[in-house]
């Protein structure tokens, strides 16, 4: 009978024991200030602090959903000069949503490790990284077609306007040999052209308004056709 309690109140003590366990979700848990990052492959590891350190990179997650960021900028050359970049910061279950004012502008960083003292993210593509990086796939194929025979006769050279700026029109012209499968080539940039009008609406994106001007002709220089105008 003894060794019925004794199980019964191990029990209780384990369950007691999993209720104090941190959940990383926890978005109280993460408000506070982020200091000291340190970079191992994917991840990046935080300690807590009370503040920002003046001349030293961090980050701060606020009650309202504002993001700062301290940071020097890009170019890592000394003397190091720190400032502040705001943002919004959001959580989806593990996933942190951040959306800077400047760039790189939305970023994800889903959480490893969370508690009172030690934070540990890793980098996740957003989902407008994603959609960017589709179109710079689709954009991929194109050029290697477009770049898989060389230049040697321009009358055997045409283009095509390809892209969609945000304010209207094609990004530019693009030549492609008749030597290669035309068809093939033209039923990919379509597709990209219209992928590229849908990016620009989904994300509000914004361009000059001035439009392409038409190539009138190719000329062949170093393997290489060359657009002229």
């Amino acid at each position: 009978m003894k060794t019925g309690y004794t199980l019964i109140i191990a029990l209780l003590l384990l369950a007691c024991q999993s209720n104090t366990d941190i959940d990383i979700n926890s978005e109280n848990l993460l408000i506070g200030n982020w200091v000291n990052p340190s970079y191992e492959n994917e991840s990046i590891t935080f300690q807590r602090a009370a503040s920002l350190k003046k001349n030293a990179p961090g980050v701060s997650f606020q009650k309202n959903s504002v993001f700062i960021e301290r940071t020097s900028g890009w170019c890592g050359t000394p003397p190091l000069t720190f400032y502040d970049e705001q943002g919004t910061w959001e959580t989806q279950d593990s996933l942190i949503l951040i959306i800077n004012e400047n760039f790189p502008g939305n970023f994800n960083w889903r959480i490893i490790s969370l508690d009172n003292k030690q934070l540990i993210v890793k980098r996740e593509l957003s989902e407008h990284e994603k959609d960017h990086q589709n179109l710079m796939t689709m954009f991929d194929e194109i050029s290697t077609l477009s770049n898989s025979v060389l230049c040697t006769d321009s009358n055997e050279w045409n283009f095509t306007p390809y892209g969609a700026k945000a304010c209207g029109g094609p990004q530019g012209f693009i030549a492609y040999s008749n030597q290669i499968d035309t068809t093939q080539f033209l039923q990919k940039v379509e597709p990209y052209t219209l992928a590229e009008k849908a990016y620009n609406v989904k994300w509000s994106i914004i361009s000059t308004c001035d439009v392409p001007q038409e190539p009138t002709s190719i000329e062949c220089q170093n393997g290489y056709p060359v657009l002229k105008y």
